[in-house]
């Protein structure tokens, strides 16, 4: 449920706003985010791409204008909270991490359930992207479960592993606590380190108090929110980029507005997941260069301790996919059309991973 606060702190603002969209010259649209604009990308992205694009592409195209009101860094709605601020229509339009709704979107996040997959975040999102395509349910379940319009999907770059302290190999993560989303905490059990679920906007100040001494982070956000000060060593292991975030519509705000406006904005949204790849990419490698400007100690995996983390993990896209089928979802379906994809895109996996 939303916190007291998270609507509190929103509700006058709602009040002065009124109607989230009407048939008059000027449309007002609610949009935002659990994570910040800057450091998570999938955010940085629909601030500076698919909200002004929206708008001009409405002023130039229509008779219409569009204002967005915009709450992101948990201004309207958490990370664990965004979809369903979309669906209570809270906001009209909210970007989110489907890591935080383990449950609801529970095979959403199957590029999660087969790590050590594509390292190349264009080649992720291309691949997750013909999932998509290939099993509508994935699409449906945003509309029939959750009342909204899925405008387009976005990701993390490659995982890797930040730590307070040195390792050098696998072993001495032993008992370790580490940080995760939560789909990706699983990848550990190799390791025989302890998975905490945490978020983001928490991990600096756990990682300075001791919460948890590793954080399993991408680059881009591992600059992004300074957790290179409390955890220093950053090992470049390849767990994969991930194509796990969406953008979503509520359906009676989406139905509400001209169709030539609801047009533009599902064409934005497809163009905001194509560039999506290429993004993630560019801030993969910035991130890698500040970490080791601001002196970040970096080091990579050797390819015997990462295919024998992979191998370790043999059962386990076949054991979620198992998990999805028992709940009423295609996860056998989902799981094969992803593994397959990967590969026609032409990427290696280190241990072939095999759905049952």
């Amino acid at each position: 449920m939303l916190s007291h606060k998270s609507i509190g702190a929103f509700a006058v603002a709602l009040s002065m706003i009124g109607s989230s969209a009407a048939f008059a010259d000027d449309i007002t649209l609610r949009i935002g985010s659990g994570h910040p604009n800057g450091p998570a990308v999938y955010v940085a992205d629909t601030a500076n791409f698919f909200v002004p694009e929206v708008k001009r592409r409405v002023e130039e195209e229509t008779d219409h204008t569009i204002t967005f009101v915009e709450g992101y860094g948990g201004a309207i709605a958490g990370v664990d909270e965004t979809l369903e601020a979309v669906q209570n229509g809270i906001l009209d339009i909210g970007s989110y991490c489907i890591c935080f709704e383990p449950a609801k979107l529970f095979l959403h996040n199957f590029p999660y359930y087969a790590p050590f997959g594509p390292q190349d975040s264009a080649q992720q999102m291309a691949a997750t992207r013909a999932v998509y395509d290939e099993v509508p349910w994935l699409v449906e379940q945003f509309e029939k479960e959750y009342d909204q319009v899925l405008l387009g999907l976005h990701g993390w770059d490659n995982y890797h592993l930040g730590t307070t302290d040195p390792w050098d190999a696998v072993g001495d993560l032993e008992g370790v606590k580490i940080g995760g989303a939560g789909p990706n905490l699983p990848w550990l059990e190799f390791a025989g380190a302890v998975p905490v679920q945490s978020t983001l906007p928490d991990g600096y100040l756990s990682l300075q108090t001791g919460v948890y001494n590793g954080w399993l982070m991408f680059p881009s956000a591992y600059l992004g929110f300074k957790f290179y000060e409390p955890a220093p060593h950053y090992t470049l292991i390849g767990f994969g980029a991930m194509g796990v975030n969406a953008l979503t519509m509520n359906k009676r705000s989406f139905d509400k507005l001209p169709a030539d406006v609801q047009k533009i904005i599902m064409e934005v949204g497809r163009a905001y997941e194509d560039q999506a790849g290429a993004t993630l990419n560019g801030r993969q490698e910035a991130g890698l260069k500040g970490l080791k400007e601001v002196g970040a100690k970096i080091k990579t995996l050797g390819d015997d301790a990462r295919s024998g983390w992979a191998s370790s993990l043999a059962t386990f896209p076949n054991q979620q996919a198992k998990e999805a089928d028992s709940r009423g979802m295609p996860g056998t379906e989902v799981m094969n059309a992803y593994l397959k994809a990967v590969s026609d895109a032409g990427y290696e996996w280190p241990y072939e991973y095999k759905i049952d």
